[in-house]
Formats: structure tokens, C-alpha cells, sequence
């Protein structure tokens, strides 16, 4: 069984960031600064055992992997932005990773194919502008972003999967032709010495999402279901009074994660070619303030259930199919991460260990 954790790369200053939101702004700026909006929201959020690092140090970099091997992680996903036409953002850490040769500890990458807006970063009042836009130029721009992340895809650390270089896509439906996309890196990669292709995992946040997904012909899904808190019809009727907070009081959505974790596991998760998530807490606040949705009193050991939940899901699919996403490792402003902070610790870490031994024996 694989486990692979989404990594965030935003934990150092970029000349865009300074640009936009002030020098020297970093995921931890929003962190730092959010406020408990409601009695018992745990607010601010507050890392314990890396400190408020910064992903340019090496030896932030390899402390995370010690972490992260202890528990039981595979890999990393290191999301990646590719904005068209040669325009990346925050690749500094990966780049790091990849000329380095360090961390020795498995990685893919996932392309967060999505445009920047500026109220998904920051809460203070911020006008809906975009920032940096997500473009789509063509065929050209297609085999340049394949080229610019071969060397990635050779390196004896990428996860592959059936001989194939793992590549997740986080917003599969914004491809204006996602068939092309993927016919494209193919053919590139059997012409560059990757003879079995490219295995693409399309990302989704809905279970509704799974279906067309499929349509468009990735080789797998990752479902993560934080969207089903906010869209299914179902959920929402058993917390109609935290969705009229939310809709009438301007509050933010507080959900009990013990009712998360159960609409997280679904059947379709048992499909060869699902690949489910793991999701130890949610908090957007810090970005997004009374509009933020909170998976609220989420505990080690709920999150040892939902781990139980989760295994069961993979534990007859083939070996190498037994894939399992975390989101995330480390995205400490939507209040999404195994890092240890200082109210649990390493406690969910621990419980991941725990539930991985149990299951491989």
C-alpha cells in the first residue's frame, strides 16, 4: 500500500508574493494571523515540532521526510503550477529536491491547473482580482511543459505506476482538450526512454466528479470529497443549522468532522482505479475568514476511524493499486496537515503509523 501526501510548496517568499500581498509573505502570513470565529475553534494554528520553516532549507526539507517515513508516507506530491506559455510559480522547493538528489524518499508531482485569485489567498478584504491567470496556449506549450519536468520523470524517485511516471491533475475538466493533453505526454514520453507512458490521476473535490473524469480518459481518480461538505444534498439536510449559520448569519460552516469522515468512504472507493483520500482536519478560515468552511473537533482518534475507513477500501485492489492520497502534508492555511502542531503533536502521525502496521500484517 502507497500512501502519497500533497505537498505545498508556498512556505517561502516569492517576488510575486511580495508584489501582491507585502514583502516577505508566505502560507505562514495568513496562518499567524487567523482568529478563532467561533467558542472552541482552534485558532491559529500553531507548527510545533519544524517551527515556522522555510522550504528554501534543506534541513527543513529532510526533517519533513524523517517525519513522514516514521508515519508511514510514501511519497510526496509536489503540487507544481504551470501557468502557460513557460510561467511557473513557487517551483523552488521541487527544483531543490530534484538537483540535489535529496531528500532520498519517493516523489510525483500534480498540476494545480487552476488560475490565482486573490480572495483564495488572503481574507483581509480583498477585491475578487485575479492575480496570475491559468492558460492553455496550444500543442507547443503542451510538449514544453512535458519537457520541463522530464528530468523529474527519469529520476529513479518518481513514483511510477505500472512502469508509468505518476501525474496528477488537480482541475482535469479546465483542460479545453484533456485527451490531447494526455496523447501528447504519451507519445513524448515513449519517445524519451518512459516506454510504458504516463499514468494520469485526474483530482476531483466531488463525488460528482468521479464519472466525467473517467469519461475523459484518465488511467485513475483521486476523490477528496471536502466539496461533498458543501454540495451534497443529503450531508447538508442532517446540517441544515450550520448551513443556515453559514447562508444567514454570515458564519463560518462548522461541521463535525466525526459527520465528514463518514461521507469520505463511499463504495466507489472499492474500484480498481479510485484512488481514495485521507483527511486528518479542514480549517479555510485563515484564507477566508466567516466564508471558510471548518471540519470542526477533529481528533486523532476520529481520524484513526476514517484511516480504518479508508484501508478497507484498498485492501483487496491489486498491489499496485493500492494507492491512497493524503491531503495534505502540509497545508497549514486551510488547516489540512500531518505536521505536527502543538495542540496534538505527533499524535496523528502516530495513529497513521499504527493503522499501517495493523494493515501489512
Amino acid at each position: 500500500m502507497k500512501l502519497i501526501a500533497y505537498y505545498l510548496p508556498q512556505f517561502h517568499p516569492i517576488p510575486e508574493n511580495n508584489l501582491w500581498w507585502g514583502e516577505g509573505f508566505t502560507e505562514w502570513t495568513n496562518v499567524k494571523k487567523a482568529k478563532p470565529l467561533f467558542p472552541g475553534h482552534n485558532q491559529p494554528k500553531i507548527p510545533a515540532d519544524l517551527g515556522y520553516y522555510n522550504l528554501g532549507d534543506a534541513y527543513t526539507r529532510e526533517a519533513q521526510t524523517v517525519l513522514a517515513k516514521n508515519a508511514g508516507i510514501f511519497a510526496f506530491c509536489y503540487w507544481h503550477y504551470w501557468f502557460g506559455n513557460g510561467k511557473r510559480l513557487l517551483e523552488m522547493p521541487f527544483n531543490e529536491v530534484l538537483k540535489s538528489g535529496k531528500p532520498d524518499f519517493p516523489f510525483c508531482l500534480g498540476w494545480a491547473n487552476e488560475a490565482w485569485k486573490a480572495k483564495e489567498w488572503n481574507n483581509d478584504n480583498t477585491k475578487d482580482r485575479t492575480l496570475i491567470d491559468q492558460l492553455y496556449p496550444g500543442a507547443r506549450d503542451i510538449e514544453n511543459h512535458f519537457y520541463s519536468l522530464l528530468e523529474a520523470f527519469l529520476d529513479k524517485r518518481y513514483v511510477k505506476v505500472d512502469n508509468k511516471p505518476l501525474f496528477v491533475i488537480y482541475k482535469p475538466t479546465l483542460l479545453p482538450d484533456a485527451r490531447q493533453f494526455m496523447d501528447i505526454w504519451n507519445n513524448l514520453a515513449v519517445k524519451e526512454g518512459l516506454t510504458s507512458g504516463m499514468f494520469f490521476v485526474g483530482h476531483t473535490n466531488l463525488s460528482s466528479g468521479i464519472k466525467e473524469i473517467i469519461k475523459l480518459g484518465f488511467d485513475a481518480v483521486n476523490v477528496v470529497r471536502i466539496g461533498d461538505c458543501k454540495q451534497d444534498k443529503l450531508f447538508l439536510a442532517k446540517n441544515i443549522i450550520p448551513l443556515a449559520k453559514h447562508k444567514l448569519l454570515n458564519k463560518p460552516m462548522k461541521i463535525s468532522y466525526a459527520d465528514a469522515i463518514e461521507i469520505f468512504s463511499q463504495s466507489i472507493d472499492y474500484d480498481v482505479n479510485i484512488f481514495p483520500s485521507l483527511i486528518p482536519n479542514w480549517d479555510h478560515t485563515p484564507r477566508s475568514a466567516n466564508k471558510g468552511l471548518v471540519l470542526h473537533n477533529s481528533t486523532p482518534d476520529l481520524f484513526s476511524k476514517h484511516i480504518k475507513n479508508v484501508f478497507k477500501s484498498v485492501e483487496d485492489k491489486p498491489e499496485e493499486k493500492q494507492i491512497i492520497f493524503v491531503k495534505s502534508w502540509n497545508e497549514w492555511g486551510e488547516g489540512n496537515y500531518l505536521e505536527p502542531d502543538a495542540k496534538y503533536g505527533i499524535a496523528y502521525l502516530d495513529e497513521l503509523r499504527k493503522n499501517i502496521e495493523a494493515f501489512n500484517k
